[in-house]
């Protein structure tokens, strides 16, 4: 297994793809009230970021905006998953992300050399401008215009899906901290 890039290596990356980003660094954040209490007034879209998978071992990660109460009883549909999903585990998120629960990001994919993970867009999260996401670890956020973030995605071999992601009207403890194995993270 190909060791995983770090936040040095993934600026080098956005250099090298002439994608200008700001990042601002903090204590380490671990749920989405985390964030909202110490990240500071950083502009543009946050995120909440699930890492799924379904009963064939297909993967996913699922970057909806930090408010966003997503259904995951429904999600499986518009997914075209084999069945509904669940949360993949810490291990698993290490092997093929290369980041630890607290740290899961829209940047990830840049650690899916195999191509083992579908990245799904929330639609309410492109909205935004910009996009705000940690990069690689939980000790700061990495603000990139929306359009760079689908570039870079791309770059590294994951054509992200844009899907109005699938609401719940009250939010579960999974959805809300990341209860099982931390994966719902802020970015």
């Amino acid at each position: 297994m190909p060791t995983a890039l770090t936040s040095q290596d993934l600026f080098d990356r956005f250099t090298e793809l002439g994608i200008a980003t700001r990042t601002v660094e903090h204590p380490p954040l671990f749920t989405v009230e985390d964030s909202q209490a110490l990240r500071g007034e950083i502009a543009g879209g946050h995120t909440k970021n699930l890492f799924l998978k379904d009963k064939k071992g297909n993967l996913f990660l699922v970057v909806v905006e930090e408010e966003a109460r997503v259904d995951l009883k429904s999600l499986h549909v518009p997914l075209g998953a084999a069945s509904r999903l669940s949360f993949g585990s810490a291990e698993l998120l290490e092997e093929v992300l290369g980041v630890k629960p607290g740290a899961v990001t829209a940047f990830g994919p840049v650690n899916d050399t195999q191509g083992r993970v579908t990245v799904v867009l929330d639609a309410g999260l492109m909205a935004y401008e910009v996009i705000n996401c940690h990069p690689l670890v939980n000790t700061a956020t990495t603000t990139i215009a929306r359009d760079d973030l689908i570039r870079f995605l791309r770059a590294t071999g994951h054509e992200p899906i844009i899907l109005a992601v699938p609401r719940r009207a009250e939010e579960t403890k999974d959805e809300a901290g990341g209860e099982a194995g931390g994966e719902a993270t802020p970015g």
